[in-house]
């Protein structure tokens, strides 16, 4: 493995971030390729057939230009429908992103937790498998939001958002019977972490948890041993409809700096 084939992250905004910065904390010489397919974003609204067909093709490509050592979709939807899809079609390590419900179950003590995620993500049976092997003692309330992604957009392009918006997005979560008893809640996007603090803040009773921690130390594990670079080069994002406003303002505290289209 040459040491400075990257890291590439996947996702069809910027919410892979939230996979990223604990990545990079736990490999900070690592090569960083950041991809966002924005011409389809939010994947949350597209259907699992144009997800299932899109993703895999878009990812060939991008493997074949960037030679990765490892593939993260750090995409909730885009991993519980594609997920088993690329991995058939790449040759090299891809890990996924699902939601953290094993995790929420063992902490929750009045066994009603949440998954907020976006529409996509909540009505797969992806998620219906999770929540009978590790949350089969647990009432499991679900909620998709479109317009969460994309205030975290805004707020990681350095826009004015009002958190009170994100609290409201999120609230039918809590409207539904039994959502007075929640105590704990997944974060079933990659976006949704980057809204934690507000979300918290209004529901100070509620753990919100996600699997970026957890991801990272997978990704970790996959690529040890191997030879990295003594310092890490400048990361690079990829877009698949032009650079949009305000990424420079979004990556580059994360070490991304070169900028460019896919």
């Amino acid at each position: 493995m040459q040491p400075d084939a990257p890291l590439l992250f996947f996702d069809s905004g910027i919410g892979g971030l939230s996979i990223l910065g604990p990545t990079r904390a736990l490999m900070p010489s690592a090569p960083i390729v950041y991809a966002a397919d924005n011409a389809a974003f939010p994947y949350g609204t597209r259907s699992e057939g144009e997800i299932a067909a899109r993703v895999p093709a878009l990812l060939g490509r991008l493997v074949e230009r960037v030679r990765p050592r490892l593939v993260t979709i750090a995409c909730n939807t885009a991993s519980t429908i594609a997920l088993d899809h690329v991995r058939a079609a790449l040759d090299v390590p891809v890990v996924g992103t699902v939601p953290a419900i094993k995790p929420a179950a063992e902490l929750s003590a009045t066994r009603v937790i949440g998954v907020l995620g976006t529409r996509a993500t909540v009505r797969q049976p992806y998620v219906d498998d999770l929540a009978a092997r590790f949350a089969g003692d647990c009432t499991v309330l679900r909620h998709g939001s479109a317009d969460l992604v994309e205030l975290a957009e805004a707020r990681l392009r350095g826009e004015q958002v009002d958190p009170a918006a994100a609290v409201a997005a999120a609230q039918p979560l809590f409207d539904q019977p039994d959502g007075d008893k929640l105590d704990t809640v997944v974060l079933a996007c990659t976006h949704f972490p980057l809204l934690a603090d507000w979300l918290a803040h209004a529901h100070p009773q509620v753990r919100f948890i996600d699997g970026g921690q957890g991801i990272a130390r997978r990704i970790a594990y996959l690529t040890k041993g191997q030879s990295w670079p003594d310092d890490a080069p400048p990361g690079r994002a990829l877009f698949t409809a032009g650079i949009p406003p305000g990424m420079n303002t979004a990556l580059a505290p994360f070490g991304i700096t070169d900028l460019g289209s896919l």
